[in-house]
C-alpha cells in the first residue's frame, strides 16, 4: 500500500500560499530581510510586502528568489497561480473573471476608459486610486488587473480580442502626462498584435445603442456567448440569450460606425503627438 501523503496546514489560496512559501524558505535559511536583500539584490521592503501578501512582486524578482533558493520553477509557478487567481478580484466580479479567462474570443465597447485588458500599470493605478483604492488594496487591484492582461499576451494561445473605443477614451487623459503617453503608446503597440483588432469611434458619429454602457462579450467553450455591462455604479453579467443578442446587434451597429483598424491606429498616433514628451534632464 502506498504511503499516505501528509496534509499540510498551508493555505489553499494561491496568494497566501505564495507568501507562506516565501516566509518558509527565508526562515529555513535563517535570514533576515536585510540579509536577503544583500544576497539577492532587491530592497528588503519589497520582500517584506511579498511575504505579508501586500504585493506579488514582478517575475524578475521571483525568478531571482527561485534561483537563490534552488527551488525553480516552484516560486514562479506559485506566483503565476496567484496572479491569475480570481479570488483576488472583488466578489461581484469573480464569476465574470473566471469566464473571461476561459473565453475563446472577446469583444468590447469602451465608453470613457481603456478596457482593463489594454491598460498600463500607470493608467490602472491612477484610475483605481481615483475610485478610492488606497495602500495595499490599491496595489493588489493593480496587480490583479495586470494579471488579466496576460490573457492577451500568451503567444499562439492568446484569444482574439476586438475593442471599440469611444474617442472619449483618448481625450480623457491622466494627470500624469508621462503615464498617459505610455498608455497611448501601449494602445498603438497592441493594435499591431495579430490577435487584437482596435477600432476608434469618433465623436461625430453621434448617439448609438451603447452610448453610456461599457460592454464586453465572451464566446465560451460550450458555444455560448455571455455579456458583461458596466457603468460607474454597477456591473452585470448577462447570460440570457435574448438579452445578449440585443446587445450584440447594438455592438455590430457601433462597429459599422467606427474607423477601420488602420485608420484607428493612425488616430491613436495623432493623439500621441498632442501629448508633450517629458523634458530631458
Amino acid at each position: 500500500m502506498p504511503q499516505r501523503l501528509v496534509i499540510t496546514e498551508r493555505s489553499h489560496e494561491p496568494r497566501k500560499r505564495f507568501a507562506e512559501e516565501l516566509r518558509r524558505l527565508r526562515g529555513e535559511r535563517g535570514l533576515s530581510l536585510r540579509e536577503l536583500e544583500r544576497e539577492v539584490g532587491w530592497d528588503s521592503s519589497l520582500f517584506s510586502k511579498m511575504e505579508s501578501g501586500g504585493t506579488l512582486g514582478g517575475p524578475e524578482v521571483v525568478q531571482a528568489l527561485d534561483q537563490y533558493y534552488g527551488t525553480a520553477p516552484l516560486l514562479l509557478t506559485l506566483w503565476e497561480l496567484a496572479l491569475a487567481d480570481p479570488m483576488q478580484f472583488k466578489e461581484q466580479y469573480r464569476r465574470y473573471m473566471m469566464l473571461e479567462a476561459e473565453a475563446l474570443s472577446l469583444w468590447q465597447y469602451s465608453v470613457s476608459a481603456p478596457p482593463g485588458l489594454l491598460q498600463t500599470v500607470g493608467y490602472a493605478r491612477e484610475a483605481l486610486a481615483a475610485g478610492g483604492a488606497r495602500g495595499k488594496d490599491l496595489e493588489q487591484q493593480v496587480e490583479a488587473r495586470m494579471g488579466r492582461r496576460k490573457l492577451l499576451l500568451e503567444g499562439d494561445e492568446a484569444p482574439p480580442f476586438r475593442a471599440i473605443l469611444s474617442e472619449a477614451v483618448l481625450r480623457m487623459g491622466l494627470r500624469d502626462r508621462s503615464a498617459w503617453r505610455q498608455q497611448l503608446e501601449f494602445l498603438a503597440e497592441m493594435a499591431d498584435r495579430p490577435n487584437i483588432t482596435l477600432h476608434i469611434l469618433p465623436f461625430d458619429t453621434g448617439v448609438h445603442g451603447l452610448t453610456n454602457t461599457d460592454t464586453m462579450f465572451l464566446r465560451l467553450l460550450d458555444g455560448r456567448t455571455v455579456a458583461y455591462t458596466e457603468n460607474d455604479v454597477r456591473g452585470e453579467l448577462i447570460e440570457e440569450t435574448d438579452r445578449v443578442e440585443r446587445l450584440q446587434r447594438a455592438y455590430d451597429a457601433v462597429r459599422d460606425l467606427a474607423l477601420s483598424p488602420a485608420e484607428s491606429r493612425l488616430f491613436v498616433l495623432r493623439m500621441l503627438e498632442e501629448v508633450p514628451c517629458e523634458p530631458s534632464t
